[in-house]
């Protein structure tokens, strides 16, 4: 991913970005993003971009593993969400999904994670200290809750599935308030392009309608064009 195409995707959302996969592809549908409503901490703030970083977490249920082997897969969690690619997102799975108890992304977590520089997080877990999460790291989630109940790290590094979603380690994910997409890699080196060529063909139709005296004559012109330009 070149910086001139991480600066491109930091500037679209998560929608934009779905449409241009299907323009690199040359055709429409495909099947990498998630399901389903999802929360978004920071609605107004840029999308998260970056290369997956996983693991999967419970909190129903108090770990039964002894404290040392917690506390080491606990470090070793950390140790991976620090030494991956650049830019890196933490995705996380909540194995007691959808019954989801324990808040991953508090305060404390959430600066922790900045801290070590990855650019948001993505799960289909819960969050909580709304308004006191740091700046530049939205949290997409499945749901709010007050409590961390007994959440520990399960398993590090393994694919996970977030609202439908299936991502492996080191994938290429970009996420908003509508959710997360996974870019397919053979796509990335067409992408700067196609998302260019989207806006442009979209400003056909979205000028036209803007326009006084738009009626059905005009946008019939402006579709013709608009279809031909996209193809």
């Amino acid at each position: 991913m070149t910086p001139s195409l991480l600066k491109r995707l930091r500037s679209v959302d998560t929608t934009t970005v779905c449409n241009a996969i299907e323009v690199a592809e040359g055709k429409r549908g495909f099947g990498d993003f998630t399901r389903g409503t999802m929360l978004c901490s920071a609605p107004l703030e840029p999308p998260m971009v970056g290369y997956a970083r996983t693991a999967k977490i419970a909190a129903i249920h108090p770990p039964d593993e002894p404290a040392d082997v917690i506390k080491e897969r606990r470090m070793a969690y950390y140790r991976h969400m620090s030494e991956g690619p650049d830019p890196s997102v933490a995705v996380i799975e909540d194995m007691d999904y959808p019954e989801s108890v324990g808040a991953y992304w508090g305060e404390i977590n959430t600066t922790v994670h900045k801290g070590l520089g990855l650019t948001g997080a993505l799960t289909n877990g819960v969050m909580r200290d709304l308004g006191d999460l740091p700046d530049g790291f939205p949290v997409i989630a499945g749901s709010v809750g007050p409590s961390h109940a007994f959440v520990h790290v399960k398993e590090i590094g393994t694919p996970v599935i977030v609202f439908g979603l299936s991502i492996s380690d080191g994938d290429l994910i970009h996420a908003d308030r509508h959710g997360a997409v996974k870019i397919p890699a053979d796509v990335v080196p067409l992408l700067e392009d196609a998302i260019s060529k989207l806006l442009e063909t979209e400003k056909i139709v979205l000028e036209a309608a803007k326009a006084d005296g738009f009626d059905f004559p005009a946008f019939e012109e402006a579709w013709a064009r608009f279809e031909k330009a996209r193809t």
